[in-house]
């Protein structure tokens, strides 16, 4: 026969074949009860389950219940010593007391009653020892939830104690994570805030003549006070230039014997053909350039040009685009002449007056100069915005050797290869001289952009006050440098024998810059992402025995990324849209955060709750930190895949991916044995962001160089691109970036509900009040404005038929909004101006009729016509054919005379059977623009003689269609 004696408080306990199973789960395993007297209490034996026990053995019953009497008939037979046993069970979860009985002999009632009390004697005394209580019971009580499956990931598994005993790894906190990560990304935008706010990052030193900013803010505030400065009017073509020669002539009278200076003014006349702008034609007349050579006083055979512009868009002092420049160009000149030190090669300073007229003076100057031939690299200096850093976006073509100088002497840099490539994607609807030295002169160059505040860039609080003196010396510091540098290199004599490739640079927080040949870059990204992927093949292909499970968690991940970044896009865009067609567009243009609030908060939950999701009711039973190793490791198959493509494609810009493939697989590394061990600790968070620091710093420095740049852009985009949903992509595309080696986090942290709900509550007020209308777009204030951009054309149209006859006239205030708004926000103040006064197309006509000076109307498809008074311009056009001549390859050419003011547009389209095959302008082919239209932009300077040009047409029995506009 057998006994068990229970405790009624314990939770129920069935041993079974496979008690062995629950004894790791055990509390209280490694503890035995203390013997009871006459009675040894040996560990329970596991043994195989059986309906009857075997004779002298017994089993524990089920618990809690009351205390089970021996077969009756049993009290007869008293036990011997050593013949029962009574101890704990090690397989259950609660102490149970067990009582043995080596056969069904009756006992004595007082032995039986003694033996239970010795038996419950030693139940306390082990729950005692066991530290159990009130507390323990309940906890037992509840049932077990069900365990999350490891999936055999030894990166994840359990690390152990030092007696050997396993431990939970420890998860993370939500609070914790967010914070962490918040702080991180608030940490790395204020270092990039300070680097793009710290202007001059070492002191001047004493000894050479060095570049004074006060001198050249005097020559800015004369240059400035001339006031607008275009193209064919006095202040440019007269004031400017006795300016300019009357202190060069100064700086000349100061200059010491080492050097000899020559200056030039000249006023070419030519044509070219070029692809900005959907492609049109050029041409100039008698346009100005003052010239300076600064030479050794034996002379020199070789040159290297520093140009700069004077010439200004109407109804604006063109402080920063570009008589800053100017200035600083001035200084230098001044600089280099108090020097004792001879240069080895001549300096060419060109200051050229017809630069806004799309680039037709250093077109004039570069093809038909005789100081051109010599020069054999340039610096160009040019403005996108009023100060700050003066950024280097374009180098080359294909001579690494004019970077590597720039690095080598420049005292602040600042240069970016991604801004190149930006920039001669064509995305920014902006060019610069650099392409006409390149293009027309085969030369190599840099580039040099003032790029901040851009929101008044051409307009008239363009002035030189806005301009701080730390900018001015900054680049003058950097611009005599470097020219000095090329000006005493043997390789400016040899330029082309080091055209070989072309060169990845990027400075890293103003303070110096990394350069390497783009062939040395691309072995580099080859090398780590070789290293990537054979890290990430060892951790999908062992053990080998789970490898079609590795591969299936792993590309479930990586497409689990993907799509939440697809359905963030749509998501964001969706509401962008939304603001647009409700007419709030550009809320963001004066309080830049509002768009960080509203399209990236809702990118961010938006990416939160795809993954909330999936970690939910997709990887409900998955281990958690197991499913963190799984998703880094997908953003790390991302990031090298773009590494791979983007290289092969032959981008420099692939360093970016580089930096985000080498430093997060360093840092899972450095990382391992603390994660594998321990969990998400505070030591894994901070190793974690001190691994990520370099690559995120850099991008959130790039990111803001890059808003500081396209912001103010979506002010003159034009009306037909919606500026909230190119501005929302890119908010998510910084917001993937910068999410995709934290997504790890979300399968890290317990919960996500309050991360989850505040991103959403802030992205939703957000909305609510952009929808209101309380972000008003521009600003008037005085002190940093953004107005909104408004072009306005007092014009008069007259149109003929094929015979030459007026068939129709009208005058007017022709209207273009620059932005996508178009003139919502006047009207209320000038009802006048409403949607009632759009311009009808004379779909006839080329380009509608409309009279524009560049050929933008792509850009501009919704404008205005407010009926106005006929204007009588001081200098009216004259437009007559003087011949019409049959030539013998069966085509008629057309001769024309056409006379009138400094700025006029040129429209051609051939009639239907008749086509353009040549004229006499450019290199003689024609360029169509957008459309298949003709477009010729003709300026002058002062005393232009007519305009003569003559066109080929094939299909000679029709005439062209043409147009004059003023």
């Amino acid at each position: 026969m057998f006994l068990t004696l229970l405790t009624p408080s314990l939770p129920q306990l069935r041993l079974h074949p496979r008690m062995g199973q629950l004894r790791d789960r055990h509390p209280f395993r490694r503890r035995r009860a203390p013997p009871v007297a006459g009675v040894t209490a040996p560990a329970a034996r596991r043994r195989p389950a059986a309906s009857t026990p075997p004779r002298g053995e017994g089993v524990g019953a089920a618990c809690p219940a009351p205390p089970v009497s021996p077969p009756r008939g049993s009290a007869s037979r008293p036990p011997s010593p050593g013949a029962a046993r009574v101890g704990p069970e090690r397989g259950g979860r609660c102490g149970v007391a067990a009582l043995f009985w080596p056969s069904a002999s009756p006992v004595p009632q007082r032995a039986r009653g003694a033996m239970e009390r010795s038996a419950a004697a030693a139940v306390r005394r082990l729950r005692a020892a066991g530290g159990g209580g009130e507390r323990d019971r309940d906890r037992d009580r509840r049932p077990a939830a069900p365990p999350r499956q490891d999936d055999g990931d030894g990166d994840c598994a359990p690390g152990k104690s030092r007696d050997g005993s396993r431990r939970r790894p420890q998860a993370l906190s939500e609070r914790r994570a967010a914070a962490v990560v918040l702080l991180f990304l608030l940490a790395l935008r204020g270092l990039a805030h300070v680097a793009h706010r710290h202007l001059l990052s070492r002191p001047q030193r004493g000894g050479h003549p060095h570049f004074s900013a006060h001198r050249a803010r005097g020559y800015l505030d004369n240059i400035t006070a001339i006031g607008p400065r275009t193209v064919g009017s006095p202040a440019n073509e007269v004031l400017a230039v006795n300016y300019l020669l009357e202190q060069i002539r100064a700086i000349e009278t100061e200059s010491t014997d080492a050097h000899k200076i020559s200056v030039d003014v000249q006023r070419p006349t030519g044509s070219f053909s070029i692809d900005f702008l959907g492609g049109f034609t050029s041409y100039y007349a008698n346009i100005t350039n003052v010239v300076v050579k600064l030479e050794p006083r034996n002379g020199a055979e070789h040159a290297v040009l520093s140009n700069c512009h004077f010439d200004s868009v109407p109804n604006t002092p063109g402080a920063s685009d570009d008589a800053v420049s100017c200035s600083v160009m001035l200084e230098i000149l001044y600089t280099l002449s108090k020097s004792s030190e001879p240069l080895q090669h001549a300096v060419i300073f060109l200051f050229n007056g017809a630069e806004e007229n799309i680039l037709q003076a250093s077109h004039g100057f570069i093809t038909q100069h005789e100081w051109a031939k010599s020069i054999r690299a340039f610096i160009n200096l040019e403005a996108a915005g009023v100060g700050g850093k003066e950024l280097v976006f374009q180098t080359g073509p294909e001579n690494p050797w004019l970077v590597q100088a720039y690095v080598c002497a420049a005292k602040h840099p600042f240069a970016s290869v991604v801004a190149q490539e930006i920039f001669q994607s064509g995305i920014i609807p902006a060019d610069t001289d650099f392409r006409i030295y390149r293009d027309f002169g085969n030369v190599p160059g840099i580039d040099l952009a003032f790029i901040e505040n851009g929101y008044i860039y051409h307009t008239k609080y363009d002035t030189s006050d806005r301009i701080l003196t730390d900018s001015i010396q900054r680049a003058g510091d950097n611009i005599l440098a470097v020219l000095k540098y090329l000006a005493t290199s043997d390789k400016l004599a040899k330029s082309f024998e080091y055209k070989h490739g072309n060169v990845v640079f990027f400075d890293v927080l103003g303070l110096f810059v990394l350069a390497y040949p783009a062939r040395v870059g691309t072995i580099m990204n080859c090398i780590i992402a070789a290293i990537a992927f054979l890290y990430l093949g060892k951790k999908v292909f062992q053990p080998k025995t789970r490898v079609i499970n590795n591969l299936k968690k792993f590309f479930t991940a990586f497409g689990l990324i993907l799509l939440s970044w697809i359905s963030t896009l749509v998501t964001v865009v969706i509401v962008a849209v939304f603001v647009s067609l409700i007419g709030r567009s550009l809320s963001w243009y004066t309080h830049f955060y509002v768009s960080v609030f509203l399209y990236g908060t809702a990118a961010a939950a938006k990416l939160i709750l795809v993954h909330t999701l999936a970690k939910k009711f997709y990887y409900k039973n998955m281990n958690d930190l197991n499913l963190g190793d799984v998703f880094f490791d997908a953003s790390l198959l991302i990031w090298t895949i773009a590494l791979a493509v983007i290289t092969q494609i032959g981008l420099c810009s692939a360093f970016i991916c580089m930096l985000w493939v080498a430093f997060p697989l360093l840092t899972k590394l450095m990382i391992h044995k603390e994660f594998r061990q321990k969990g998400a600790t505070i030591k894994f968070l901070l190793l974690y962001m001190l691994g990520m620091f370099v690559p995120y710093l850099y991008i959130m420095y790039l990111s803001w160089t890059i808003f500081e740049m396209f912001t103010p852009i979506m002010g003159r985009s034009g009306s037909e691109i919606p500026p909230d949903v190119v501005l929302a992509g890119f908010i998510v595309a910084i917001t993937m970036i910068l999410s995709s080696y934290f997504i790890n986090f979300i399968y890290l942290v317990k919960s996500t509900k309050l991360t989850l709900i505040t991103s959403t509550a802030v992205s939703v007020v957000t909305l609510i009040l952009v929808c209101s209308g309380i972000f008003f777009p521009y600003s008037s204030d005085m002190a940093n404005p953004k107005p909104k951009r408004v072009f306005l054309q007092h014009t008069s149209r007259r149109f003929h038929d094929l015979d030459g006859n007026l068939v129709k006239s009208d005058s007017g205030i022709w209207i273009n909004g620059f932005d996508y708004n178009g003139i919502s926000h006047i009207t209320p103040h000038i009802p006048e101006i409403n949607d009632t006064i759009r311009t009808p197309c004379e779909e006839w006509a080329p380009f509608c009729g409309l009279p524009w000076i560049l050929p933008v109307h792509f850009m501009f498809r919704k404008n205005w016509y407010l009926p106005a008074p006929e204007i009588f311009p001081r200098s009216p056009i004259h437009f007559k054919v003087l011949s019409k001549e049959l030539m013998p390859w069966n085509s008629v050419r057309l001769s024309f005379e056409v006379s009138g003011p400094s700025h006029m547009s040129l429209y051609i389209r051939p009639h239907k059977g008749s086509a353009l095959s040549t004229w006499s302008l450019g290199d003689g082919t024609p360029v169509a623009s957008i459309g298949g239209d003709y477009f010729v932009f003709y300026s002058h300077g002062l005393h232009a003689t007519p305009w003569n040009f003559w066109i080929e047409l094939t299909g000679c029995w029709l005439q062209p269609r043409l147009q004059e506009s003023l």
